[in-house]
């Protein structure tokens, strides 16, 4: 069973094709057909089904067609009824459908279009029977005066309807028979180049000419048509115009009529030329105009040109020149040249110097009197006398000299100058003129101090190279700033060369500094003399007083201000430490110094004092309100004796400790340990008290730390031996040999005790000990020499036996009570 889907597709294909569009027919029908008609054009392929329906002819708005066409029902053939005529209609647009007796379309519609095609049925037709010219004598050969214009109904573009014209006739035929000549297919009628010529000498005035036109091309078949030409000779009138002159900026209404040219020939059209462009022009019957006013001074002068010309934009003769002057009048003022850079004057200059020369311009007309200009200088008003003005201008060159006024360096001077036209007369135009002028420096003036006397200025002795003792301030009056580059110098004052000076080359400020040190003894006080000098050559008068400053110097002497043994101080203090406990003692660094008075700053609680000369500092009362871990920081202050002015001071931090107070144990005295530098393998044993109980019963060990002072923690090194021992070096590789005091905390059980290591640091010698130096003397020994050898031996055994008996004193003692940083180290070992 075939489904459904596939009838309803097998039903739907052919209706689909039916209605499609079907393209569209061409056929061709000549034009008078002379046969029998009906005429068979072509036969349309109707579907099978056509006997279903009927053939409907229509046009292309759908209605029956009444026309000369129709359809055979039976053989599907298009035939034409009766002959066509093209040029009453060319195409004719059919439609072919086959439809139902109710109307329903089965299939088209076919568009047809039918084409007549055209024959040679027309005779083409002059647009005139007679043509009228006229011909200038001088016109040039070939260029048409007269175009033949003809019309053939046959269907454009073919050969039915290509037009030829030709010259059947000549009458008269002199002096020759074809003086003129027809383009055949533009209709173009010339003279020929034997008429040209012959034209200026005959004396006919006319001549007709009978021309023929002619279908069917260049072909012997063909219709014609014929026409008559009268041509008139006229004398030409196309001659040369003479110059015109034209004011400028005329006051007419415009355009303004100037000349006429005229051809004499007809179908003439003028054109015009100008050169430069211009505003003129020519009308239809050759009236030359100018169109607005002119100006000289754009443009002086024109050249026209006129040209005769037919339609097709062809000359008939050539073209006529005409020239247009254009006359001046004062309209335009001299114009001053552009203000440009000041003009620079030197001072002092001489009168008649000349300062700058004006050349103003004025546009109108040159070597006229509305161009000749003259000059008058308004501003600075010139005043009677030339010794009383500082400018003067000459009327005619316009040149700018100098009066017998002097003028001042700086000064910027504005000169207005005024130029007229007509040589000053009266009507005449002017236009103000400006000349910037600067009155420059010259070197005239000499450098001076603003101060002749400085000080005096009191230094100190200890006063660093390099300081600014004076700073002096020298002006000049030039205003050139290299004018006023100075040079400096010390003139006398300055023999061990103690003092130099610095200062920049485009300053006017010198620096005195201080190059060696001073010295109270040597010079107690020192005069300086700089002088000032101008770097470039001097023009005017020479160095004044002015040019020299003296700087007195007093010499302060330098008491050095006195110095502590450390740089800050540290203590531990339990918190029930009784009023009276010693906590340190500060000292001079240098104990041969001069004396000193202490005294505490910032003790805000009033818990401490210091003894006045020995530096002992202790508490005052007891601790209350002092709680442990706490740090209580005052100032020692400490007074030169003899100079009070002279002091200086250092922080004393004090550390509050819980507990009771430990026992003071003080390590028994230790005599000066020795090391070398540069630094040797070598150091000193440090050790803590070694009566301490908890240590003795197997307590916590000591622990030891340098002192918090930065130099002491840069320059030494402590390591723990053990828990009673410390072994102390050099840190750095070389230090300055002499005695050193280094100071080590001590710690155990929460309580501190602060040991002070006496340290001497000597050069050492090639097996690493302490270097002893010995004089060395020279050549042979003499009697002060010997002297010399036997006082020094003798103190030398003198030195011996009281090491001897020191030694002997302290090993008795340290057999009585061993040192603290012997037992433990033997116990270790």
């Amino acid at each position: 069973m075939v489904p459904a889907w596939l009838w309803l597709l097998c039903f739907s294909i052919p209706q689909a094709v039916l209605e499609a569009q079907l393209a569209e027919l061409s056929v061709e029908v000549p034009e008078n057909y002379g046969g029998n008609f009906p005429l068979y054009l072509m036969k349309l392929l109707l579907p099978r089904q056509g006997a279903e329906g009927q053939i409907v002819l229509s046009g292309d708005s759908g209605k029956g067609a009444e026309g000369p066409f129709a359809m055979d029902p039976d053989s599907g053939f298009l035939l034409v009824t009766r002959a066509l005529d093209r040029e009453e209609q060319a195409e004719y647009q059919l439609q072919v459908t086959l439809e139902t007796e109710d109307g329903r379309v089965l299939w088209g519609p076919q568009p047809v279009l039918v084409h007549v095609r055209d024959e040679n049925d027309q005779v083409p037709h002059f647009s005139q029977a007679i043509y009228r010219a006229q011909l200038s004598q001088g016109t040039r050969p070939g260029i048409p005066f007269l175009f033949l214009e003809a019309s053939d109904q046959d269907e454009p573009g073919t050969a039915n309807s290509d037009l030829r014209f030709h010259i059947l006739s000549q009458a008269p035929a002199q002096p020759f028979p074809d003086m003129f000549q027809l383009e055949p297919q533009l209709g173009a009628l010339a003279l020929s180049p034997k008429g040209s010529t012959s034209l200026d000498h005959t004396l006919e005035g006319h001549y007709q000419l009978l021309v023929q036109v002619k279908d069917m091309g260049n072909q012997a078949s063909g219709h014609q048509a014929t026409a008559t030409v009268e041509v008139s000779i006229v004398e030409s009138i196309w001659v040369p115009l003479k110059p015109i002159h034209l004011a400028e900026n005329l006051r007419v209404l415009y355009p303004y009529h100037i000349a006429q040219v005229h051809w004499s020939g007809s179908n003439v059209h003028y054109h015009l030329e100008s050169h430069p462009p211009g505003p003129f022009d020519v009308d239809a019957e050759g009236n030359l105009y100018v169109t607005r006013e002119l100006d000289r001074e754009a443009q002086a002068e024109y050249l026209l040109q006129v040209r005769a010309q037919n339609s097709r934009g062809e000359d008939y003769a050539a073209s006529l020149e005409l020239h247009v002057l254009v006359m001046d009048e004062n309209d335009n003022p001299p114009v001053c040249p552009a203000r440009g850079p000041a003009v620079s004057v030197p001072e002092l200059s001489p009168p008649g110097t000349e300062v700058t020369r004006l050349s103003a311009e004025d546009a109108d007309a040159p070597s006229s009197p509305n161009s000749h200009i003259v000059y008058q200088l308004l501003s600075p008003e010139p005043e009677d006398g030339v010794e009383r003005r500082a400018f003067q201008v000459e009327t005619t060159s316009g040149s700018v000299t100098l009066g017998g006024r002097p003028l001042r360096a700086g000064q910027d001077i504005l000169l207005l100058v005024l130029a007229m036209d007509l040589a000053g007369a009266e009507g005449g135009l002017s236009s103000t003129c400006e000349v910037e002028v600067t009155v420059t420096d010259i070197n005239d003036h000499a450098p001076e101090f603003t101060t002749s006397q400085i000080g005096p200025i009191s230094l100190p002795e200890d006063v660093e190279p390099r300081t600014l003792v004076a700073t002096l301030t020298a002006t000049d009056a030039d205003l050139e700033p290299t004018f006023r580059l100075m040079d400096f110098a010390i003139e006398r004052g300055n023999t061990e060369g103690t003092f130099g000076l610095d200062w920049e080359p485009d300053s006017g400020h010198v620096q005195l500094r201080l190059c060696k040190n001073l010295s109270y003894e040597a010079a107690p006080s020192h005069e300086v003399v700089v002088v000032v000098r101008s770097v470039a050559e001097l023009l005017g008068p020479g160095p004044g007083p002015g040019a020299t400053a003296t700087v007195t110097v007093l010499v302060e002497r330098v008491i050095p201000p006195p110095k502590l043994d450390q740089e800050s101080y540290e203590a531990s203090v339990p918190i029930s430490a009784p009023a009276g406990s010693l906590l340190l003692t500060v000292q001079p660094s240098d104990p041969m110094s001069r004396p000193l008075r202490f005294s505490l700053v910032n003790d805000s609680e009033g818990w401490l004092c210091i003894e006045k000369f020995s530096g002992e500092v202790r508490t005052t009362q007891s601790l209350q309100g002092a709680q442990p871990g706490d740090i209580y920081t005052v100032f020692v202050e400490a007074q030169d004796a003899d100079e009070p002015r002279l002091s200086t001071s250092a922080p004393l931090a004090i550390h509050f400790l819980k507990g009771p107070p430990a026992p003071a144990l003080t390590p028994a005295p230790v005599p000066s340990r020795y090391l070398c530098t540069p630094r040797q393998d070598h150091g000193v044993i440090v050790s803590g008290p070694s009566e301490d109980p908890d240590l003795a019963s197997g307590h916590s060990p000591y622990s030891f730390a340098l002192g918090p002072n930065p130099t002491v923690q840069r320059d030494w090194r402590l390591q723990t031996l053990n828990g009673s021992h410390a072994y102390l070096t050099l840190a750095l590789h070389w230090v300055e040999p002499r005695e050193y005091i280094v100071p080590v905390v001590v710690s155990h059980n929460a309580q501190m005790w602060q040991l002070r290591v006496q340290v001497i640091v000597c050069r050492c010698n090639v097996e690493g000990q302490c270097l002893r130096k010995v004089g060395r003397m020279k050549g042979m020994p003499t009697k002060l020499s010997a002297v010399g050898i036997l006082v020094g031996t003798l103190v030398a055994i003198g030195i011996f036996l009281i090491l001897i008996f020191t030694h002997w004193t302290l090993s008795r003692k340290k057999d009585l009570d061993p040192p603290a940083d012997s037992v433990p180290l033997k116990a270790t070992v």
